[in-house]
Formats: C-alpha cells, sequence, structure tokens
C-alpha cells in the first residue's frame, strides 16, 4: 500500500506503518537535526529507512497534486506543541499549529484513509472546538475555509456539506498496543466514504492485567529477568487486583503491559558505544520522580524549550535513578539498535521525545491496512 508522510521527525511512525506494510512515495519533515538522523540511518542501510524518499522541507511549500494519484494513506504527527500540557496551549493561535496543512493535503491527495496522531492535550476541553473543527473538515475536506472566514462560520458551513470521509477520535495509551511507555495519545483516523467501509476502533493487544497476573499471580515476569520478586510484593494499589487475578484463577487474555525492563533486556550498563552513553545530572523532585524498571515508563517528553523532560529516567532496583541514554529511549520507543542517532544527547532526546511509538504506529498501520483491504474487492469490482 502506497503512504504519504507529513511531519516525518526521526521515523517513528514511518518505521511503523513501513512494518504494517505501507510504502513511503513521500516524506516531508523540516527539522535540519531530524532529517540528519534519517540521513544517517539511511545511508547506512538501515531496514526500511534506506528506501525512503524524504525531503527536507516546509510543508506549506508542497504541490501535493504533482504526486495525486492511488494512495492508501496520508499519515503525519502535526507538531504537538500548541497542544501539550507542558507547552505554551496556544492551539491554533501557535505558529506551529499545522492541522490546517494535513486537512490541506488530504484534500489535495484524496488517499483513501488518513492516519494523524497528536498529545491528549488536544482533546482538552480548551481545544473541544478546534478539535471540533478539526475533524468536521477532515470529513469534508474539499470545503476548504475561505480567506477571512472565522472558524465558527466554517464549521457550521462544513455541517452542511456531504461527508467525503468518516473519521473516529481516538484516546489510545501506547503501553494497550505493545509499547514500553504509558503514552497517552489521540489518534485522528479517517477512510473515504465512497469505499463503503465502516471505521471500527481497535481492540487493545496488551494489558496492565496481563502484567500484573504475569508479576505477582503466575510470577512468570521475575523468572523471564532470571530475579526473584521483590519481598515487599505487590504496590498497595494493585493488591486488591492481584487478589481478584488469583480468585478468577484464569489469566487474562492478550499480552502484558512491556516494561522498562522489558525494553531494555540485554542492553547493560552504559558503554559509551552505539549512543548508549551515560549522562549525568538526573535528581528527583517534585513532578519528576522517574520511571521504575518494573513497569512501561513514563510518556518520554521533549521538554517545553527543546530540552529533555526530567522525567526522561529510570530508578534502578536500588531506588536510584539516572537518566535513559539515547540508546535506551530509543528502545523504549521501539527503534531498533541499529538506527543510530548522530546529534547530542540533548537533541537526540528531543526528537524521541516528539516521536510516535514504533509499536504503536504498527498497531495503527496494521488497523488501517486491515481497513482499506476490506475495500478491494469491491474496487475490483468497479
Amino acid at each position: 500500500m502506497r503512504s504519504v508522510e507529513l511531519f516525518s521527525g526521526c521515523g517513528g511512525l514511518a518505521l511503523g506503518t513501513a512494518r504494517a506494510g505501507f510504502e513511503h512515495v513521500k516524506m516531508v519533515e523540516w527539522n535540519a537535526d531530524a532529517c540528519a538522523t534519517l540521513a544517517h540511518n539511511k545511508a547506512a542501510g538501515v531496514e526500511h529507512v534506506r528506501d525512503w524518499p524524504f525531503l527536507q522541507g516546509d510543508v506549506r511549500g508542497i504541490d501535493w497534486g504533482k504526486i495525486r494519484g492511488r494512495l492508501d494513506l496520508v499519515a503525519g504527527g502535526p507538531p504537538c506543541q500548541p497542544f501539550s500540557i507542558g507547552g505554551k496551549h496556544k492551539g491554533e493561535g501557535d505558529a506551529r499549529d499545522m492541522w490546517p496543512e494535513a486537512i490541506r493535503a488530504v484534500r489535495e491527495l484524496r488517499p483513501r484513509a488518513f492516519l494523524f496522531e497528536n498529545v491528549r492535550g488536544l482533546a482538552r476541553p480548551a481545544f473541544a472546538d478546534y478539535l471540533a473543527w478539526i475533524t468536521a473538515h477532515l470529513r469534508a475536506p474539499s470545503a476548504a475555509r475561505d480567506q477571512g472566514e472565522a472558524r465558527a462560520e466554517h464549521l457550521r458551513r462544513l455541517g452542511a456539506t456531504d461527508a467525503e470521509y468518516a473519521v473516529l477520535v481516538l484516546k489510545v495509551n501506547a503501553a494497550d498496543f505493545g509499547a514500553a511507555q504509558k503514552r497517552h495519545r489521540v489518534v485522528v483516523a479517517g477512510v473515504r466514504r465512497d469505499l463503503g467501509i465502516t471505521l471500527a476502533a481497535p481492540e487493545p493487544t496488551h494489558s496492565r492485567e496481563r502484567l500484573i497476573w504475569d508479576q505477582w499471580v503466575s510470577g512468570d515476569y521475575w523468572k523471564r529477568h532470571g530475579m526473584k520478586a521483590p519481598g515487599a510484593g505487590p504496590a498497595e494499589a494493585d493488591r486488591a487486583l492481584v487478589e481478584r487475578l488469583r480468585a478468577s484463577g484464569k489469566a487474562p487474555t492478550g499480552a502484558a503491559w512491556r516494561t522498562v525492563r522489558d525494553a531494555l533486556a540485554g542492553l547493560g550498563d552504559p558503554d559509551g558505544a552505539r549512543n548508549h552513553v551515560f549522562q549525568g545530572g538526573a535528581k528527583v523532585y517534585p513532578g519528576h520522580t522517574g520511571s521504575p524498571l518494573d513497569e512501561p515508563a513514563k510518556a518520554l517528553k521533549a521538554g517545553d524549550h527543546g530540552v529533555p523532560g526530567g522525567e526522561n529516567m529510570m530508578v534502578r532496583d536500588d531506588g536510584s535513578v539516572r537518566y535513559f541514554t539515547t540508546r535506551e529511549a530509543a528502545r523504549l520507543q521501539g527503534l531498533p539498535d541499529d538506527w543510530a542517532f548522530p546529534s547530542s544527547w540533548t537533541e537526540s532526546m528531543r526528537q524521541l521525545g516528539n516521536a510516535v511509538p514504533v509499536e504503536l504506529a504498527r498497531a495503527m498501520g496494521e488497523w488501517m491496512a486491515a481497513t482499506i483491504e476490506r475495500a478491494r474487492p469491491s474496487r475490483r469490482a468497479a
């Protein structure tokens, strides 16, 4: 299946959708450091990225009509800073808001489907009107906003326009789809209505309940890691769940949430090679307590000013903390160990803090691929 990707960053979403079976025919990213990361891995022949036709440029200058044709998917992660809880909360008033460009790409390319990812802050009440406009415009992207037309007036006009796409807005936790992070995000997905497809939300594949079972009922988690269960037992907040699971005698279906310990297995302590370099200065303070090893990590953050958030650190078995190395953060985002970052730790962590976890991207990509596939017989008949 053929796809176009906007706002590619360091490649998390692109890698996930590529693993889901999409061939990227065009990718656009404006940030020079992120493009340097993509170029470095392309030159190194890393799987998938070696074939990517990415362009460093501003999406506002792209004439999508030049590549319009049979296109299955438009995907991307519009810059999240305008809506991030840790940002400046300017929404559409922020110059970095690129949702209008994402909608323009859908209008000009007319793909069979689209898939956009953003921070959960987009779904906050403060941005409810703007999210309503985004979804309404994606349902009818051909009804472009006129110059000088107020957003409220355009929204009313969109409501009276025939829908071209069926649209779903999903609140997801990346941990529920195999990422080793509790990363809450908003996914805006759509499929062209003329394909006659019903767009139903994907089912999670991983769960906290199964992790608790593996840790405190079967004990398989600790055996897998070659260690004994901590003598203190489960956290107080988990004890009632442990008792319910034991009483049921039946393991929850699906896979367990992946933990920091799972993601970093076999990597060892920082050794200075392959972006696995110790970074000093980590410390605990209110609101920044780090990620315990036996849970999915807290969401990696890029920070308000583009520097790593203070939460980007692990809590080791002895209770001490240290920052995640670039390699560890890459693993938490699902990137393979041959995916290198040629920039500084600060810049690399900024890219990783903005990335889409590969496991989440793949799950969403497979969901969209399966959805599109259901329309193929009718397309052949037509």
